[in-house]
């Protein structure tokens, strides 16, 4: 019995040791503006979430449980709600699961076909963390929504979960009539790393003859584009929850395998050649941006010298499929219309108005939605009961509108 006690003691002194911990480091490193409703809310999301990353850090070192595992086990606690009106099927194309959302309400002619790629940085997310999402979109948009549960990192990195997500992609898009969906209405979606891996799969498609072409692309506040880690958006951002500029960078390098070593080199841009900058200053470049988005401060940061070791062992950073805001013009001309949305406290913001502009001046369609008070992840909170963000609502609001009017 008194070892039990002593365990019971230890285990109450652990728990509120990391948890003041994390307290104090989101005060004195986290500042939250006025512009965000409910700041206290996002101060509590941010230290649990800094809670499970630090109790799931201290299990691997323990051996116990890796990090991102145990953080997927404690997010996946959030509540799911069963709507009445949807039918949800779990199915596997082969070794991938995925999840399919059916309106119940028979319809006499096919419905919408929605490809949903969930987000997380391929460290964290799952099927079940945005079942709510999926199924508020199938119902809303009254849409087939296919939600694709691709393996993720530690055991998973690059090109697993693009290649699965590409592989279930073609499987469903050959499978449409047994779904009842319109092969003419195929949308493919995704936030944060999903909206990466829907950008990437829209250009792999484009020259596939046999497959129904892809309608439209839905990204939100996606990952487009490795190369410059000092655009406006990183430097105004880079400490705000949920998505700091440091946690960018290693989900970046834990994804693509690339040593942590070489953070400095790609922070100071000192790891691309100069004629590498010069190549695609006309799609990064700073004044591509609009000037309103840099008045909460803006230091360009011109690359000093080449740092070549580095430059061999990030190269992966340079290919279209990690970073497909540089794709080449003959493919980025040819995707199909999008719709874009940003978060104005988001480190990823400027990906969106940079692929925006892009898309635009190719002649490609671009709805853009920007959130005034949005965070990146906040649509994660859709459903979250106290947790909820109004702008979560205002988001799936623009993309079921955006839908409705293809």
């Amino acid at each position: 019995m008194g070892i039990l006690l002593a365990l019971l003691v230890a285990a109450c002194m652990f728990f509120m040791g990391t948890l003041l911990w994390v307290i104090c480091i989101s005060i004195f490193t986290i500042d939250i503006p006025e512009a965000i409703s409910h700041p206290m809310k996002l101060r509590v999301i941010h230290c649990i979430f800094e809670l499970c990353m630090t109790w799931g850090t201290i299990f691997e070192k323990l051996g116990i449980w890796t990090m991102p595992e145990f953080v997927r086990f404690m997010h996946d606690l959030k509540p799911v709600k069963e709507d009445p009106d949807v039918v949800t099927t779990h199915l596997c194309f082969g070794t991938i699961p995925v999840r399919l959302y059916q309106p119940k309400v028979a319809s006499c002619t096919p419905r919408r076909g929605i490809i949903f790629y969930h987000g997380g940085g391929a460290v964290f997310g799952s099927l079940k963390l945005y079942q709510n999402i999926c199924s508020r979109l199938a119902k809303e948009s009254d849409s087939v929504v296919l939600a694709v549960g691709y393996h993720m990192l530690p055991s998973h990195k690059f090109p697993v979960p693009l290649r699965e997500c590409t592989v279930a992609t073609i499987h469903f898009l050959k499978s449409l009539d047994a779904y009842k969906v319109d092969p003419a209405q195929i949308v493919v979606c995704g936030d944060s790393v999903g909206g990466t891996l829907a950008a990437t799969i829209c250009q792999q498609l484009v020259d596939i003859p046999d497959l129904p072409k892809i309608r439209a692309q839905v990204l939100i506040y996606a990952f487009l584009q490795g190369l410059d880690f000092q655009l406006p958006s990183y430097q105004q951002n880079k400490s705000f929850p949920l998505l700091t500029q440091s946690f960018a960078l290693n989900c970046v390098f834990n994804y693509l395998d690339i040593s942590h070593s070489w953070k400095s080199a790609i922070v100071n841009k000192t790891y691309l050649p100069a004629e590498v900058w010069e190549k695609y200053r006309k799609w990064l470049g700073s004044e591509n941006i609009p000037e309103r988005f840099k008045k909460r401060g803006y230091q360009p940061v011109s690359p000093q010298y080449l740092d070549e070791d580095a430059y061999l062992e990030t190269k992966a950073i340079l290919d279209s499929v990690n970073s497909p805001l540089i794709a080449e013009d003959e493919v980025v001309s040819q995707v199909p219309e999008a719709l874009i949305v940003s978060c104005e406290y988001d480190v990823l913001r400027d990906d969106s108005l940079l692929y925006k502009k892009r898309l635009e001046d190719l002649g490609v369609p671009v709805t853009w939605h920007h959130v005034e008070d949005g965070f990146h992840g906040v649509l994660s909170t859709l459903d979250f009961g106290y947790f909820e963000f109004p702008c979560s609502k205002r988001i799936l609001n623009a993309i079921v509108h955006f839908l409705k009017g293809l």
